[in-house]
């Protein structure tokens, strides 16, 4: 009879103080009712209230089972993440948000799916508690991100994921100064697949993503797995540039056959505009891949790890 694989839960926390205290009475009775070995590695991202207290509180409380990964700044929740895999050892790693949206409940639907075979684990968020604002939002990140990508995901906002130990090494390996957890996965896996889990409204506190951290995902979605925003703004200025030789010959010939006039002064200021602003976001694309170079040649660490907490 074999061994169960041991899972190791991997949970960011950024100012997090009002939902530990309700994650952990339903988090640990979940693991270890699933009758297999486990282990749970919390990131403090820098947190600015208690919630590293409370996290250092529950490892010293849950020896063995409860780490606590402190990291100098706050580098964000993918980072953060990556920073945790370091003190995982478990064959299967599921990776939770600390809001309590996503239910431990529904940890041991991961677990099965990856006992029957499948590296990689995505979740789908069924009856989302989410405002208006933010379905709407994520709707347009998926549908952009599988259009632009060529990958599909169903839900690339849900953090409630399933990675085997292969597949986690090879992303941890990958070294990029800035990536997407779920979108890399995929990039790795053999056998991935996505299972519907259910949704709760965030018990406390307020959600970490603005609108700008939003609108910034999507671009790191875009600019870490394609080159299709290049070529789009290359195709775009092709036919600008083809258009605006043609309309100047029609000009031009215009002058010959009709004469001189100041007639559709303004529709060439309007074509000018179009042409300045196609240029002025192709420079902003551009620019955003320029940057993730810059960003990747530095070799700056992506995380500083002051400390572990609970381990062995």
């Amino acid at each position: 009879m074999s061994v169960p694989r041991k899972v190791s839960v991997v949970v960011p926390v950024y100012n997090e103080e009002a939902n530990l205290p309700l994650l952990f009475p339903r988090l640990l009775p979940v693991l270890a009712g699933m009758g297999r070995p486990y282990e749970v590695v919390f990131v403090d991202d820098g947190s600015r209230d208690r919630s590293l207290e409370i996290l250092k509180a529950a490892a010293a409380a849950n020896p063995g089972t409860v780490k606590v990964v402190e990291l100098v700044r706050n580098a964000g929740q993918h980072m953060a993440i990556f920073a945790a895999f370091t003190a995982t050892d478990g064959e299967y790693v599921i990776t939770l948000d600390a809001d309590l949206q996503n239910p431990p409940e529904e940890i041991p639907k991961v677990v099965a799916a990856m006992d029957a075979g499948h590296d990689v684990v995505g979740t789908i968020r069924q009856n989302r508690q989410d405002t208006f604002f933010r379905r709407a939002a994520s709707r347009l990140v998926n549908r952009t991100t599988a259009l632009i990508t060529g990958m599909k995901l169903g839900d690339y906002g849900c953090m409630l994921r399933g990675y085997h130990r292969d597949v986690v090494d090879v992303m941890s390996a990958s070294d990029e100064a800035a990536t997407f957890i779920p979108a890399l996965a995929q990039q790795y896996a053999r056998r991935p697949v996505e299972i519907p889990v259910a949704h709760a409204e965030r018990t406390a506190g307020e959600s970490k993503y603005s609108l700008y951290k939003l609108v910034r995902l999507n671009f790191d979605l875009m600019t870490c797995f394609s080159v299709v925003p290049l070529q789009v703004f290359g195709l775009l200025g092709f036919v600008t540039a083809v258009s605006g030789v043609a309309f100047g010959v029609f000009l031009l010939v215009r002058r010959l056959v009709v004469g001189a006039e100041v007639d559709g002064v303004f529709t060439l200021f309007a074509l000018a505009f179009v042409v300045m602003g196609i240029l002025m976001a192709g420079i902003g694309i551009v620019g955003e891949y320029v940057g993730r170079i810059y960003q990747q040649v530095r070799g700056r660490p992506r995380f500083l790890i002051r400390k572990v907490w609970g381990a062995n």
